[in-house]
């Protein structure tokens, strides 16, 4: 892919999720943006998306009104096994949504960074974590082909559905090895593309914004992962989110072609 097409990709993203962002601090209506990865700017229906995501009653209430955006396609800390005292990464952090439930287990004595390259979520998420006192908590601004982040400096890298939004995923996992510390660890949730996506699909910039068009075979996800240094690599499709991707762009037969899945590596104790 050309840079151009990637700066392009970025650009639109960036621009879908910013009106998601601002339009979820005015109450108003973020338009056909609104569907991106099932977002929505009414709280009650958020709070519905992300139980359908694997998120209890309890982790909707024990972060601040507003950082649950109904983002995502799962949910990362159900596979993290995060302990007290770990540093967390949480590649596009968004509202703070997964950072805030990660430091919670982390504890006082952890940390938890969240990257995300859009200003706007950035501002939101500062605004939550003052608002809920996480002082462990920080959101910095940047591409996650690019992380603001020291190396072999993080216990865990965690991510809810937006690896797949990336032009350049070789480049996100060589990031991700990177910063983790020798024995390291990844817990993603992410879409994948369980076939082949037709041109129409993949040159689509809604559908891209959507967490659609960008999904890669698990093939592919593996043979990236390794080569940038990961072991233990396990990529597992989930067939029941089915049901909430057909809801991201209705009418489309989007759920044909990608689904969630979780997906683990390790960074190797020596590495």
């Amino acid at each position: 892919m050309s840079q151009t097409r990637s700066d392009q990709l970025r650009q639109n993203v960036r621009a879908a999720y910013s009106e998601v962002a601002e339009a979820s601090d005015n109450g108003g209506c973020c338009g056909e943006a609104a569907s991106c990865c099932g977002v929505s700017e009414d709280e009650q229906i958020n709070a519905l998306i992300s139980t359908r995501l694997g998120y209890s009653e309890d982790d909707l209430a024990a972060v601040p009104g507003g950082a649950d955006m109904g983002l995502g396609c799962g949910n990362p800390r159900a596979i993290a096994s995060l302990r007290p005292g770990e540093t967390v990464l949480d590649l596009g952090s968004g509202g703070g949504f997964d950072a805030f439930l990660a430091a919670a287990e982390v504890g006082a004595s952890g940390r938890v960074i969240g990257v995300d390259m859009t200003p706007a979520m950035i501002s939101k998420a500062r605004a939550n974590a003052d608002k809920g006192g996480y002082r462990q908590v920080e959101f910095r601004l940047g591409e996650i082909e690019h992380l603001p982040v020291a190396d072999a400096s993080v216990d865990v890298v965690i991510s809810n559905c937006v690896i797949n939004l990336s032009p350049d995923k070789p480049q996100v996992f060589r990031e991700m090895f990177r910063v983790l510390k020798p024995g390291g660890r990844v817990a993603v949730s992410d879409v994948v593309a369980s076939t082949e996506l037709p041109e129409s699909m993949r040159n689509d910039p809604y559908l891209h914004s959507a967490c659609v068009a960008g999904a890669s075979l698990v093939a592919d996800l593996e043979q990236w992962l390794a080569e940038a240094g990961f072991t233990a690599i396990a990529i597992q499709p989930r067939d029941e989110s089915r049901e909430f991707i057909r809801d991201w762009a209705p009418g489309r037969g989007v759920e044909d072609y990608v689904i969630s899945a979780t997906i683990e590596a390790l960074k190797p104790a020596s590495g």
